[in-house]
């Protein structure tokens, strides 16, 4: 049983200095937050094949654009825009820590 736990721990401290020298590139922390927004997208909606999120970059901001399928769009909204307010929040704060502002559009798939 110990011999497990040693072998798991060594792994994930691995892991997690590998992971600590991608996210000081930068790079790695803005595909994070790709990810995170896609994630959060497919965990509301019911067609999670027609999620997509494109991230068109800039000097001092990036914009994600956020496709659903057109029968998703209203959960992808929320009440009173709840749903989508709440994933802009979530950019801000990840923004003032890459010091980026991240700008997100909700897009209508075809």
């Amino acid at each position: 049983m110990m011999t497990i736990e040693v072998e798991v721990e060594e792994e994930v401290s691995e892991v997690e200095a590998a992971t600590d020298s991608w996210l000081s590139l930068g790079i790695i922390r803005e595909v994070i937050v790709k990810e995170l927004v896609e994630l959060i997208a497919k965990a509301l909606v019911d067609n999670t094949d027609n999620v997509q999120v494109s991230q068109i970059d800039g000097q001092q901001s990036t914009i994600l654009e956020l496709k659903v399928a057109p029968e998703d769009l209203g959960k992808v909204i929320g009440k009173q825009g709840r749903n989508i307010q709440a994933v802009r929040v979530i950019l801000g704060a990840a923004g003032m820590k890459l010091k980026k502002r991240f700008i997100l559009e909700l897009i209508e798939k075809d």
